[in-house]
């Protein structure tokens, strides 16, 4: 089947780290990106538009772009202000912009001590919004407050991403270094008892509602399934993706008394050739993930092939350096958009 050529935008000198689209606006995109791989330098925040190219075709302009003075890894736009977006930076700050104000963000934080590497926002309390750091924390904010109204100590090494749920409130998940996906519930903070192998007066853990001992390396992103509960989908450095049923998990005060370690593996989707560096769930199909990863390709997956049938529908390789981050249009099913070390940003329809 032909399948028409991406729309494609190249932001030269500035790498990709993510990309969001707009939950107000079906054809806008920001993109986190940094100058030499995020090793060094500075950062740009790019808000892009997807709209007719020349011939009619798909094409995707740049509106505007913010400089930072470092790197940035991650976006992620408001749920109650459509102009409005928060980045993670490299220097340990988040900053609020207003796409409506030129050059300078309106608010900014800084008490991460070590990389910001991911920011979510609350699809339920839409006033919150949630970062995690190579730090081991996960902070919880709400634009109008100068400081985070919750720290979570999460992991003892970098937390990579941390996600809220989109069906209960208060409940948000995260991986790390560690090798571990973990489920808390904000309302039930409390730390974990100093054991044989940890030490909470010097370095405190936040008791986790269910650990999921995910893989024996690096995770490296996950996903809450948007229309079943307690499913996640996580991904990283072993190259596979799996589908984890925590359904067992227990919240509020039972949480803090009964932690739990467990979750069940529902599947294993396994192709990828290096590791996987994002897993988004589909918005419009219970059943469809996608996938990017450091072997240059951008994966879209099923969880309920037809029998005799493949997990993988699909394969996006035009990209020439590790895909670092996709996400599903939230407006139009099947359009799909990816971003990489190669500086280019496509979207593309799966027909």
């Amino acid at each position: 089947m032909n399948r028409p050529p991406p729309a494609t935008l190249q932001t030269p000198g500035f790498p990709h780290y993510n990309l969001a689209w707009s939950p107000f606006h079906s054809s806008r995109i920001a993109l986190a990106s940094s100058a030499n791989y995020g090793l060094v330098g500075n950062g740009r925040l790019h808000i892009t538009s997807l709209g007719p190219g020349p011939g009619g075709a798909p094409g995707l302009s740049i509106d505007k772009f913010y400089e930072t003075q470092d790197g940035l890894y991650d976006v992620a736009w408001s749920e109650i202000h459509e102009n409005q977006l928060v980045s993670a930076s490299g220097d340990g700050s988040l900053k609020l912009w207003d796409i409506m104000i030129n050059e300078l963000p309106i608010r900014a934080w800084h008490e991460h001590t070590r990389e910001v590497f991911s920011v979510d926002w609350s699809n339920i309390n839409k006033d919150q919004f949630i970062s995690s750091s190579w730090d081991g924390t996960v902070k919880l904010w709400t634009p109008d407050r100068p400081r985070s109204i919750t720290t979570i100590h999460a992991h003892p090494s970098c937390v990579y991403q941390a996600l809220f749920s989109p069906h209960q409130p208060d409940v948000i998940a995260t991986c790390s270094t560690d090798g571990t996906l973990k489920i808390f519930d904000l309302r039930a903070p409390a730390y974990t008892p100093s054991g044989p192998t940890t030490n909470n007066f010097t370095a405190p853990l936040t008791a986790a509602a269910l650990t999921v001992p995910a893989s024996g390396t690096e995770v490296l992103s996950l996903d809450w399934n948007k229309y079943r509960p307690f499913q996640l989908a996580s991904a990283g450095v072993d190259k596979a993706i799996k589908v984890w049923d925590c359904r067992m998990v227990k919240l509020g005060p039972e949480a803090v008394q009964n932690p739990a370690v467990g979750g069940v593996c529902e599947s294993q989707l396994l192709g990828h050739e290096l590791a996987v560096r994002k897993v988004q769930w589909s918005p419009h199909r219970a059943d469809m993930l996608a996938s990017a990863s450091y072997d240059m390709t951008c994966r879209v997956w099923s969880t309920t092939p037809p029998p005799g049938g493949k997990h993988l529908i699909y394969i996006h390789d035009p990209h020439t350096e590790f895909v670092i981050g996709c996400g599903w249009s939230l407006y139009e099913e099947g359009v799909l958009a990816s971003c990489s070390w190669d500086c280019r940003l496509n979207v593309f329809r799966l027909g």
